[in-house]
């Protein structure tokens, strides 16, 4: 079942001591445990501690009469009115934990979304997409995500392979069908069915099928790659042997391609496979891996003039990466700092999860790696943390303090790079 694989792939990735938190962070989460703070303060004390959570309270009142009225206005007749309760919906879902408020709310969200949908055009799907996403990232795994993704997974098919829809639409339902499948897909058809359509999108047809591959690669090719890799994470052994004889070499013509962002996600889900065919002890040397290693050499050390500059040396930098790991195993281990914790990605596998979620969720990944359940469990950072004020008070620096931490860390980046930059010899 994808939930139990999903739960088995998961690694230890997380620390409590991290950067300290910014001032924004500090003063929300000084709001939300003011009640703790006012245990064994004094009666002044105690009133101030009132009258801020009096206030915070009506805040949050007013925010939920502001979503409600967003939540009316999908239904509305002007397709413009419509597109800016979506984009307010899409940034009160990102950068807040609203599951209480919106477990209520889901079914009738879920029929205004799939109207939108439905009746839409180019960029009202696409923002109805990525509010779907959303919604079903905060209703979590459990029956409400499941029931969320069964219900509108025909619809995202639909759009993702009609070949007359909006580029833009069809690019968020490939993203949306792939999170909502990974969140909340509770059986293996589910699962095999969406990384079939969404391989279908990504890869060029075989020469037996009479077609070519495109040469043109945009934004959906990467969307639907991203999705089907990040599914790959969650299949069971058996199936990932399957990937492994009938789609892996689908993958390296991909490296080829004119789109500098398709070829290092096709680097970095090759990368992935190999991953995870160690994981179930396959071997992968009867796949012509002599070619794609020479492929991949190229591309860590490409120096073509007709390729922007700053797109070659962020190619040669993660495809050196990528031939490492492939010749010797070692991964380039990343710290994700958020408040006071830290989690460490320290696999193709974590690394995919982490910035499949980061793209729809944006800035508010940190608030939601530090306050939303689910995101805590598939990174294995345990129950969120609950700080009172002394602690968070403690916590903080002076800006003198950061000026001075700003200040040697960018003299020692700019050591750093210095030894690394081009040094390039006038030729007379």
């Amino acid at each position: 079942m994808p939930r139990s694989r999903r739960a088995a792939r998961r690694g230890p990735g997380s620390g409590r001591a991290g950067s300290p938190p910014s001032e924004e962070e500090a003063g929300s989460e000084v709001l939300s445990h003011c009640s703790s703070a006012s245990e064994g303060a004094s009666p002044a004390e105690e009133g101030a501690g009132s009258e801020a959570a009096g206030e915070q309270g009506q805040e949050e009142e007013e925010a939920e009469d502001r979503l409600k009225e967003h939540m009316d206005n999908l239904l509305d007749k002007s397709a413009k009115t419509r597109q800016v309760a979506l984009q307010s919906l899409r940034l009160a879902f990102s950068s807040k934990t609203l599951s209480e408020f919106l477990l209520e709310r889901r079914l009738t969200l879920t029929d205004s979304l799939e109207k939108c949908l439905k009746k839409g055009k180019g960029e009202e799907q696409a923002l109805a997409g990525t509010v779907l996403t959303l919604l079903c990232l905060q209703m979590g795994s459990g029956p409400e995500g499941e029931e969320v993704f069964r219900s509108l997974k025909p619809l995202l098919v639909s759009i993702l392979t009609d070949s007359t829809a909006s580029p833009s639409a069809r690019q968020s339902c490939a993203t949306a069908l792939g999170m909502c499948c990974y969140i909340a897909a509770a059986d293996l058809e589910d699962l095999v069915s969406c990384l079939s359509c969404l391989e279908g999108i990504f890869s060029p047809p075989s020469a037996g099928e009479g077609g070519s591959a495109p040469t043109q690669h945009g934004p959906l090719h990467c969307s639907a790659l991203q999705s089907w890799s990040m599914l790959l994470t969650i299949c069971p052994p058996s199936h990932i042997k399957s990937v492994l004889d009938n789609c892996w070499l689908k993958l390296p013509p991909l490296l080829s391609s004119s789109n500098v962002a398709l070829r290092i996600l096709a680097g970095e889900t090759i990368a992935l496979v190999f991953e995870l065919a160690r994981d179930v002890e396959e071997d992968l040397c009867h796949h012509d891996t002599e070619f794609l290693h020479a492929q991949l050499k190229v591309l860590a050390t490409e120096s073509n003039k007709y390729r922007a500059k700053t797109d070659r040396r962020k190619q040669r930098s993660i495809f050196r990466d990528i031939l490492r790991f492939i010749e010797s195993g070692e991964y380039q281990e990343e710290t994700i700092r958020f408040g006071l914790e830290c989690m460490y990605l320290d696999s193709w596998a974590r690394q995919r999860i982490y910035q499949a979620f980061k793209e729809v969720l944006g800035s508010g990944i940190r608030h939601h790696l530090q306050n939303n359940e689910l995101l805590r469990e598939i990174f294995g950072l345990g129950p969120p943390l609950v700080l009172d004020a002394a602690a968070l008070k403690a916590s903080k620096v002076s800006r003198f303090e950061k000026h001075l931490y700003n200040s040697a860390a960018f003299k020692a980046r700019t050591k750093a790079r210095s030894r690394v930059r081009d040094k390039r010899a006038d030729v007379f």
